[in-house]
Formats: structure tokens, C-alpha cells, sequence
């Protein structure tokens, strides 16, 4: 296997990153929350469901 370099990027040439999610049936961006709502978004818990049989 062959070693490849390692890229490394400035901070003004990287690309943030926006994170979307399912609210009330539709999507949306959680950085246009409300500080209610991305406080629940932070507080929320993950899980992976588990295939039955």
C-alpha cells in the first residue's frame, strides 16, 4: 500500500459545513433555529435501530 501525502488546508480556504435537519416535517438548516430550538437539537439523543429476527 502505497503512503499518500496528507492534505492540508487554510482556514479561508476550507468550506463550512451546514447541517440540516427534519423538523415538523420539513427540513431546515439548524443554524436558522431559534436558541430554543437549537438548544433541543443539541439535546437530542441517537440511536441505530436493530433489524428484527
Amino acid at each position: 500500500m502505497h503512503n499518500q501525502p496528507s492534505i492540508e488546508l487554510k482556514d479561508e480556504e476550507r468550506t463550512r459545513c451546514e447541517v440540516w435537519t427534519r423538523v415538523m416535517g420539513y427540513h431546515r438548516p439548524v443554524a436558522s433555529f431559534n436558541t430554543g430550538k437549537q438548544g433541543e437539537f443539541h439535546e437530542r439523543c441517537h440511536f441505530d435501530e436493530q433489524r428484527v429476527g
